[in-house]
């Protein structure tokens, strides 16, 4: 099976650039700085902010990557392209 390369510009320009898209990035970053702040991470430490309902909370890499969504799951209604 030959392995596609992903166009890293074609995604950015379908769904990275959307005015949505680009809110939610400087809200993700505008938390993390303020746990930098706050003591509760450090650049380098391995670990995440777990954005959720509840708010935030600081979470392994490992563990917030590694969390199965509810879109990828067998039985999802998500758009497959």
């Amino acid at each position: 099976m030959k392995v596609k390369k992903r166009d890293y510009k074609n995604e950015y320009e379908k769904f990275q650039s959307s005015e949505e898209q680009k809110k939610r990035r400087a809200l993700r970053n505008k938390n993390r700085r303020k746990a930098e702040r706050e003591g509760r991470v450090k650049k380098g430490d391995g670990n995440d902010i777990h954005h959720d309902s509840n708010g935030t909370r600081v979470e392994p890499a490992s563990v917030n990557r590694g969390r199965k969504e509810k879109s990828r799951l067998k039985g999802s209604e998500r758009k497959k392209s």
